[in-house]
């Protein structure tokens, strides 16, 4: 059995899992080939992968100019070509202007509101090599997988605390973390909340199913990164390292019958401007070919971690992240933007007089301790979070600044019947 198929104990690494470890990071002729499918992983029929790859690659960014920018603005509907020139170094100056349409964009499609949730990681053990992310398998981490007791108490925590939709996360390991036991935590949730969403590892269209069927609503799967081979250099082993079978994981999941699907580049792994341009492609075709679906953006960018220092990240500042972030709006007013505890409280209470539609409050991204956070006690047994955050809020307290911007917070919109 090979070493992706199992989890690998960081604290007492073999010679040989060193040695292997060694030989990924230096020889890549070492790795798999990263645009293979390995057994077990479902290929489904799709053109969607040829497009979004072929309008990133070509996008030359620098030859647009002022005029391009201005001539997108004055549009009451934005284009592909359009969506390439606000993305582009030219709309720069032209921040202004882009927050003022992206806001009425925004007002039109969600009004004056702003949806409120909370993730909640129920296990941190991965199986893949990706060298910027704290949970990968060969960091010596306090691992930890909540059992079905120690879910449910968590969840019961968050839901007294008033947050009525969750996403549950987990680390990407099938063996420490099977669809079932994903499944069995989706139906506990639905025991507390009224919006289930997950971000897991990639599954095939009838694991999506069953997880749909077990209570979840929606999935978000990041990309990280749309630069292929920036990919390769970045995900060493595991099932993450096979980039079209990531790339095709929404697909799946509405086929599989989720209602809802997620779209995300980790800004700041490779060049920015064409990773938020990828993952906007993404979901504008997907969009045309499964209208009934639901689609959000989120926006993360690089956070400190263990390892930060093995991959030189690119420097995505706060302007140029709230011009991606208008960008998308103007191109695609329908669809949900999340702005994450990753950035400052006042970049996120800006944005959502903007752009965004929702924020996450409450939040941990260690493994158990969402009951010691909300006490401010220590958790001792808790595993360890995968990043860093800037916003730490309560609900409680992003509730009450989400209502004195004079927006609206939600905590749910469905009715279920």
């Amino acid at each position: 059995m090979g070493e992706n198929q199992f989890f690998i104990d960081s604290k007492n690494l073999s010679k040989e899992s060193l040695e292997r470890k060694h030989r990924l990071e230096n020889d890549p002729s070492s790795r798999a080939n990263h645009m293979d499918y390995l057994e077990g992983m479902e290929v489904i029929s799709s053109d969607i992968f040829d497009k979004v790859l072929g309008e990133m690659n070509a996008y030359d960014y620098e030859q647009y100019t002022a005029a391009d920018v201005r001539y997108a603005l004055s549009k009451d509907t934005c284009d592909v070509e359009d969506f390439k020139a606000l993305l582009s170094p030219a709309a720069a100056p032209f921040l202004e202007q882009m927050a003022q349409k992206a806001k009425i964009e925004t007002s039109k499609h969600f009004g004056n509101t702003v949806y409120i949730f909370t993730p909640l990681y129920i296990a941190n053990y991965c199986e893949n090599y990706c060298v910027y992310c704290g949970f990968n398998c060969y960091n010596d981490i306090r691992r930890k997988k909540l059992n079905f007791e120690e879910i449910e108490h968590e969840m019961k925590v968050i839901a007294d605390s008033g947050i009525e939709e969750i996403l549950m996360l987990t680390g990407e390991s099938r063996g420490m973390s099977s669809v079932e036991y994903i499944g069995d935590a989706c139906k506990i949730a639905k025991k507390y909340f009224k919006n289930i969403g997950l971000e897991i590892y990639p599954v095939n269209t009838d694991e999506y199913k069953y997880l749909h069927e077990c209570g979840a609503d929606y999935i978000t799967v990041f990309q990280e990164t749309y630069d292929s081979e920036k990919y390769e250099t970045l995900h060493l082993l595991g099932h993450k390292r096979v980039f079209p079978y990531r790339f095709a994981a929404q697909e799946r999941a509405i086929l599989g019958g989720m209602r809802g699907v997620g779209f995300s580049a980790l800004l700041g792994l490779a060049d920015f401007r064409k990773d938020a341009l990828a993952s906007a492609l993404h979901v504008y075709y997907l969009q045309r070919k499964y209208p009934h679906a639901e689609y959000s953006l989120s926006c993360p960018r690089l956070r400190p971690i263990i390892n930060n220092d093995k991959i030189n990240p690119l420097d995505v500042h706060e302007k140029e992240l709230c011009q991606v972030l208008c960008a998308y709006r103007i191109f695609l007013p329908f669809v949900g933007i999340t702005v994450s505890s990753r950035e400052q409280k006042h970049f996120r209470d800006g944005i959502i007089k903007i752009a965004a539609t929702k924020v996450s409050a409450g939040v941990s991204t260690g493994i158990g301790d969402h009951e010691s956070k909300y006490s401010g006690q220590t958790e001792a047994d808790a595993g360890d979070e995968q990043f860093e955050i800037s916003d730490d809020r309560s609900f409680d307290e992003m509730y009450k600044d989400v209502a004195a911007e004079g927006l609206q917070p939600v905590l749910n919109d469905y009715v279920y019947v």
